[in-house]
């Protein structure tokens, strides 16, 4: 039985007033917001900071549905032109033909480099919209609108764009930091359960590496105040955003806790098999049991995340039939290889990551085979 009771239609999460977080990358600098009723002050918002009167607002078929009206309304209210340009939901849209395709259309509505885009939609729009926006006249502003809680604890924020290829995921990619972040909460209640569980996938990775306070509230909650926790996990992204922008000093590549494998449980299963936030569970079940044998993690601690993991019914272990041999191959193409050596993260206790040197494909493959 799950531990919490999630946010549905019938049980809305709880309004508020704006939070906002502020990101500092470099010498640049821009706003989260987080609350409740944020997407009919999308014009507002966007027009305190950018001026450009035209605009894209890149979403998915199923996203556009529900926001995109909403959204186009509340920017023409403010004074811009929005366009709309939708490319169909899921994983295998982020391509480097679809950006073309975003580009194409961005070019016939006559788009130019005083304008922006905004990515309405989760981690996939995200990625795909801020890649258009990085290339676009050579970098165009763009306000990303995450509407799922992964995408609003993390892809939205610390400026990581890209596509993938059919060697692996984001090796085609752009530093490109956002000029505003507007998390809406109230669009939570629109996910499917199982979409809205994988977000928890990142925010018990964030408790693992930086905040072992925050994984002993996960355990005791029987309710969770999503806007604080969605703020809390923006803080922590924030500042290792901040200590390390660009991945440069090993800090920001923290974040990776989990991902090597769940990258490539992904591409094994050409992106059918798990979502992304159920790939990183199964990713942090491998790699906590590499952390048990290389960096001195109890099993206790172990145990611990594992039954976390499976209290907001993420996998924790692969299916039989999974192809198991073919994830040793992704991973040799995971961006986080260094001069052909794995960058793995550990964790030697909840509340504290590091990168390891010694730990071996046979290491992960090990760990992958016991899932």
């Amino acid at each position: 039985m799950a531990l919490f009771a999630f946010a549905t239609p019938e049980r809305p999460v709880r309004s508020g007033l704006v939070i906002p977080v502020i990101v500092r990358a470099g010498k640049q600098s821009y706003e989260v917001a987080v609350g409740s009723g944020l997407l009919e002050q999308t014009g507002t918002l966007v027009s305190q900071r950018l001026k450009g009167p035209a605009c894209a607002i890149v979403s998915d078929d199923n996203v556009a549905a529900f926001f995109a009206e909403k959204v186009g309304r509340s920017l023409a209210n403010a004074g811009f032109r929005p366009t709309l340009v939708t490319v169909p939901a899921g994983e295998k849209s982020k391509t480097l033909m679809e950006a073309e395709g975003i580009c194409a259309r961005m070019i016939e509505a006559g788009l130019d480099r005083s304008s922006f885009v905004v990515a309405l939609g989760g981690g996939m729009v995200g990625d795909l919209a801020g890649f258009v926006a990085a290339v676009y006249h050579r970098g165009i502003p763009c306000v990303q609108v995450p509407t799922t809680l992964l995408a609003q604890i993390d892809s939205s924020i610390g400026g990581k764009t890209g596509v993938n290829t059919v060697a692996g995921k984001n090796l085609i990619g752009a530093w490109h930091q956002p000029a505003l972040v507007i998390s809406d909460v109230e669009t939570l209640a629109t996910l499917p359960p199982r979409e809205f569980r994988q977000g928890f996938a990142e925010i018990i990775k964030h408790a693992v590496i930086r905040d072992a306070e925050m994984f002993r509230l996960l355990q005791d909650f029987d309710r969770v105040d999503l806007p604080a926790l969605i703020r809390r996990n923006i803080e922590i992204k924030a500042a290792i955003v901040a200590a390390d922008e660009r991945e440069t000093t090993g800090e920001r590549a923290l974040l990776n806790f989990g991902h090597t494998v769940g990258h490539a449980i992904e591409r094994a299963g050409e992106y059918r098999d798990f979502l992304h936030g159920e790939a990183v569970g199964l990713g942090l079940v491998a790699a906590c049991e590499i952390s048990v044998r290389k960096a001195g993690l109890p099993e206790t601690d172990r145990e611990k995340i594992v039954r976390t993991l499976e209290a907001f019914d993420l996998p924790t272990r692969l299916p039989a039939d999974f192809p198991r041999e073919k994830i040793a191959g992704a991973i040799r193409f995971d961006k986080k290889f260094a001069r052909g050596e794995v960058r793995f993260v550990v964790t030697p206790a909840i509340g504290s990551a590091r990168l390891a040197s010694d730990v071996t494909m046979e290491d992960i493959e090990a760990a992958v085979s016991r899932l």
